[in-house]
C-alpha cells in the first residue's frame, strides 16, 4: 500500500513538474520572440478543440402573450394552448371562443454551452411559428427547453428584445424593418441540468483539429512532446491527436490550458480556387500556378435591324360628284445585319506562373466574373490549372 502511495504522488509530481516547466517554457519563447523576427504560428486554442468538449442544442414550444393585436389570431394550435394553459389555472374556457390576436405560438431555441452548471443563464431565441406579424412588447411564458433525448435542460421565461418593426396600414399596406417575428432574450433560460462529456473521465484526451490537414496533425503532436516529453501526444490521423492527461481533475485542467499556449506554425493550405456562380466571386489561394498555356479571349456582338416599306399604291381622291378609292401599296421588309467582332486578345501563361501574374494577365483583357468563371474551367479541363476548382 506504502508503495502504491509513493508511486502515485511522485506520478503527480512529475505531471505537475511537466506542467511548470512547460508554462516557463512558453513565457521564455514569448520573450524570444519579441526580441527575434516574428513568425506566423498559431495557438492550439485557435486550431484545435477537445473532443467531446461541445455545446448542444436545446428547442421548445411556448407561448409570447402581451402584444398589441399582432398575435395568431383565430388559428387552432395557438387558441388550444391557450385553452390548456388555462384549465392548469382552474379555468374552463371553450377553445373556439379564444381570439388570440394578442398571443403568438412560438418556438423557443438556445445553445448549451459545455460544462453548463444548473443555475447558470443562457440567452434564448424567440421565433414566431405561425400567423403573427411581430412580437415586439410580447412576453415569453415559461418554456421547456428539451435536448435530443427529450429531456429537459433549461426553462426560459422573460420579456422579448425585439430588433425589427412591422406595421400594418387598413388599406392593406405593409411596412416592415428587418424581421419584427423574432426576438431574444438575454439571460433568458436558466439551466436546471448538467451534460455530461469525457473531460473528467476519459483516459485520454481527443484533440481535434478545425481543419483536417495531416501535417498540422504531426506538427501538434511534436509540439506536445516537445514541451511534456515523448510519449504525451501521439497522432491519429488528419484530424485527431491523441493526448496522455493526468487523471486528477485540477492538474487535467492545468495540462489542458498549458496545451492550449503552445503555438504551432501552420501548415501551408492546399491550392484552391473558389467560384461563387451566383454572385461572380473568386476567391484564389496561395499557391495556385499553371503550366504553359494560351487563351484566347475575345466578344462576338450581332445586330439586327428590321425596317418596312411600303412601295407602288394610289391614293385615294374625293372629287365633288365621286370618290376614287386608291390601291395599297406592297409593304417589303429592309433588314440590316451588322457584326461587332473585336479582335480577340490573346496572353499566354509561362511556365510556374505565380497568383499575381494569374490575375494581372485576366484583369488586363477587362473580362468579366462570367468569363474569368469561363477561362479557370477551360484551363483546368486543360490540365494547365494544378489547383483545386470548386464552384459553389
Amino acid at each position: 500500500m506504502t508503495r502504491i502511495i509513493l508511486r502515485s504522488l511522485l506520478a503527480a509530481l512529475t505531471i505537475t513538474v511537466g506542467v511548470s516547466q512547460a508554462l516557463a517554457q512558453a513565457q521564455t519563447l514569448s520573450v524570444a520572440a519579441g526580441n527575434s523576427a516574428p513568425i506566423a504560428t498559431d495557438r492550439v486554442k485557435d486550431v484545435a478543440s477537445v473532443g467531446g468538449v461541445r455545446s448542444n442544442q436545446l428547442v421548445g414550444y411556448g407561448i409570447v402573450v402581451g402584444l398589441n393585436g399582432t398575435g395568431d389570431g383565430n388559428v387552432a394550435a395557438t387558441s388550444q394552448t391557450v385553452q390548456s394553459l388555462m384549465q392548469r389555472f382552474g379555468l374552463t374556457v371553450d377553445a373556439n371562443a379564444v381570439n388570440a390576436k394578442n398571443t403568438a405560438a412560438v418556438m423557443v431555441t438556445a445553445e448549451l454551452p459545455a460544462f453548463a452548471k444548473p443555475g447558470q443563464k443562457i440567452d434564448v431565441t424567440v421565433a414566431a411559428l405561425s400567423k403573427a406579424t411581430s412580437l415586439r412588447g410580447g412576453s415569453l411564458l415559461i418554456t421547456q427547453l428539451i435536448g435530443s433525448d427529450n429531456e429537459t435542460y433549461a426553462v426560459a421565461q422573460g420579456n422579448l428584445a425585439v430588433g425589427g418593426l412591422g406595421i400594418t396600414g387598413n388599406d392593406g399596406s405593409k411596412v416592415a424593418v428587418n424581421v419584427p417575428t423574432v426576438g431574444r432574450i438575454p439571460a433568458g433560460a436558466t439551466v436546471e441540468r448538467m451534460v455530461s462529456n469525457p473531460f473528467e473521465t476519459a483516459p485520454v484526451l481527443m484533440l481535434n483539429l478545425n481543419t483536417a490537414d495531416f501535417t498540422n496533425s504531426m506538427r501538434l503532436a511534436n509540439a506536445i512532446n516537445k514541451t511534456f516529453g515523448n510519449g504525451t501526444a501521439q497522432a491519429v490521423d488528419g484530424t485527431t491527436v491523441k493526448v496522455n492527461a493526468p487523471r486528477d481533475p485540477d492538474q487535467r485542467v492545468t495540462f489542458m490550458a498549458a496545451i492550449e499556449e503552445i503555438k504551432i506554425g501552420p501548415s501551408q493550405p492546399p491550392a484552391r480556387v473558389i467560384v461563387n456562380s451566383r454572385t461572380g466571386t473568386i476567391v484564389i489561394s496561395e499557391g495556385v500556378r499553371v503550366t504553359p498555356a494560351a487563351v484566347s479571349h475575345g466578344s462576338l456582338t450581332v445586330r439586327i435591324k428590321e425596317n418596312q416599306n411600303v412601295q407602288g399604291g394610289t391614293p385615294t381622291v374625293v372629287n365633288q360628284n365621286q370618290v376614287v378609292q386608291g390601291q395599297a401599296g406592297q409593304p417589303t421588309q429592309n433588314s440590316q445585319i451588322s457584326v461587332d467582332a473585336p479582335p480577340a486578345r490573346t496572353f499566354l501563361f509561362a511556365p510556374d506562373v505565380q497568383l499575381s501574374s494569374i490575375v494581372d494577365a485576366i484583369n488586363a483583357v477587362g473580362a468579366s466574373p462570367s468569363d474569368i468563371v469561363a477561362i479557370l474551367e477551360a484551363l483546368k479541363q486543360a490540365g494547365a490549372l494544378h489547383a483545386e476548382l470548386v464552384v459553389i
